[in-house]
């Protein structure tokens, strides 16, 4: 597919397929996009709302405007989630694909409908004070006046509240093993610049990098594997998401396999806290650089709170929810969204072949100025129900939206309603690092430097 040519639609005529930047034989555009990974999208969103590139083996469309955002996330039956059939056959690689993240059809539908209820407001309200005991004893760890790398601490931080509430298992040998997992996948997915090209080296060929993904995910399984046989030998102890993706039958009498049960554990303890731990590492990046709005975040949080957050005073911490979601705006945990159009269809009057991949770049379209004044600012205000509502559905999308909306978002913010209160009334961050980091297009945005903090304790 060449950007401009024509094509034939799917109602039999002529549409004309999205424009784009010219690429090369085979490579595409990949070489602009290496570049600067997330400057290739500003780039794009020059040729207008909807605009194709392409890399090897794949024909893409990027879409910038909301409407056609919410046409691509609610169009079930025309998009399904890219499930990278094209690069796992090229690499070998093949990650939790029996996961919610990669299943489409009947499978997915089962599978979101017996997860669901796990992920209830009433069930979650019941994981509050694993999240204020896990926040309380990384704060007392912290000395007084001590350097910390607190995406580092935070990445701990939200995989103990993960392993605690929804697997109720200790962490302790499993510690390592999962974070390292977590930090093999990060590398390997890592699409910035160079990482790009050796991210397109098959996982056969022995590359210093391939080894350790090949080590770390080895090491996972088994630990996976071994949590999963634990569970089975021993019936009727555990009340949490393991015990129940064992024992549960849905009202269709369907019941999950190991299969699918193990790619599951897969996909929650490591994109589960990766992703919230990254909001709260840029949130409070942002705080530091930002005093006036860590006093009215502080001023809340001793206001509203008598002490640690109950689920029943999350309503009421509308600041923190305003500052969540602007630090979420500004760095978007997962990036992009990616989808694939299982039939031919039109977007934005232009022709989409069957098989295009679909690319939806959170961190563009959450910076763009039609939708927010000075979008390189921080402004937690904009959140208000006021400015809310005046902007259009799908100008912020941090947790996706539509059938595939991330099944973890209530969990997620309730996770950083608890956690960044808490430390609002018991610490002050220094900020001793890059207060504007390079950004990393890895599994998720990461630094591409460790944010350093001195701990002042209040």
């Amino acid at each position: 597919m060449t950007g401009g040519d024509t094509g034939s639609g799917p109602d039999g005529g002529i549409d004309k397929l999205p424009p784009g930047p010219d690429g090369l034989p085979v490579l595409g555009n990949t070489h602009q996009y290496v570049k600067q990974p997330m400057g290739f999208f500003d780039e794009l969103a020059d040729y207008g709302d909807v605009v194709h590139c392409e890399f090897p083996r794949i024909d893409a469309v990027a879409v910038f405007h909301p409407e056609h955002i919410g046409e691509v996330l609610l169009g079930q039956g025309t998009y399904e989630r890219w499930n990278f059939d094209e690069l796992k056959e090229l690499l070998g690689y093949e990650i939790a694909p029996r996961g919610l993240t990669f299943t489409r059809g009947e499978e997915w539908k089962q599978q979101r409908h017996f997860l669901q209820p796990m992920f209830g407001l009433n069930r979650l309200r019941g994981f509050s004070s694993a999240m204020v005991a896990a926040t309380e004893q990384l704060i007392g760890e912290w000395d007084d006046g001590e350097e910390i790398v607190i995406n580092e601490e935070f990445s701990e931080l939200t995989l103990s509240i993960l392993t605690n509430s929804l697997f109720d298992f200790d962490l302790g040998e499993h510690r390592q093993v999962i974070t390292k997992a977590a930090d093999e996948l990060q590398t390997v997915a890592d699409m910035s610049g160079l990482s790009a090209v050796e991210m397109l080296l098959p996982s056969w060929v022995p590359t210093h990098r391939n080894r350790r993904y090949t080590q770390a995910m080895d090491a996972f399984d088994n630990t996976v594997d071994t949590l999963i046989e634990e569970r089975r030998a021993n019936p009727g102890q555990y009340d949490d998401f393991l015990t129940m993706m064992l024992e549960k039958e849905d009202d269709h009498e369907y019941a999950m396999a190991d299969a699918e049960i193990h790619d599951h554990l897969i996909t929650f303890l490591i994109a589960g806290h990766e992703t919230t731990a990254m909001a709260l590492t840029f949130t409070w990046l942002l705080l530091a650089t930002h005093p006036d709005e860590r006093d009215r975040l502080t001023q809340e949080a001793t206001t509203v709170l008598d002490g640690p957050p109950t689920a029943e005073d999350l309503a009421d911490l509308t600041v923190t929810e305003h500052v969540a979601k602007e630090a979420m705006r500004l760095y978007p945990p997962a990036g992009m969204l990616f989808r694939e159009s299982v039939e031919e269809t039109t977007l934005g009057g232009y022709h989409i072949p069957e098989g295009t991949k679909i690319l939806l770049p959170q961190f563009t379209v959450h910076e763009d100025d039609r939708w927010f004044d000075a979008p390189e600012q921080f402004r937690p205000e904009r959140f208000t129900d006021a400015r809310s509502d005046g902007r259009p559905d799908f100008a912020y999308f941090p947790f996706g939206g539509g059938p595939h909306q991330c099944i973890g978002m209530h969990f997620a913010m309730m996770e950083l309603k608890h956690i960044v209160p808490m430390l609002a009334r018991n610490v002050e961050f220094e900020l001793l690092s890059a207060p504007q980091p390079e950004i990393n297009m890895e599994l998720t945005l990461q630094p591409s430097e460790d944010v350093r903090m001195r701990v002042h304790k209040q």
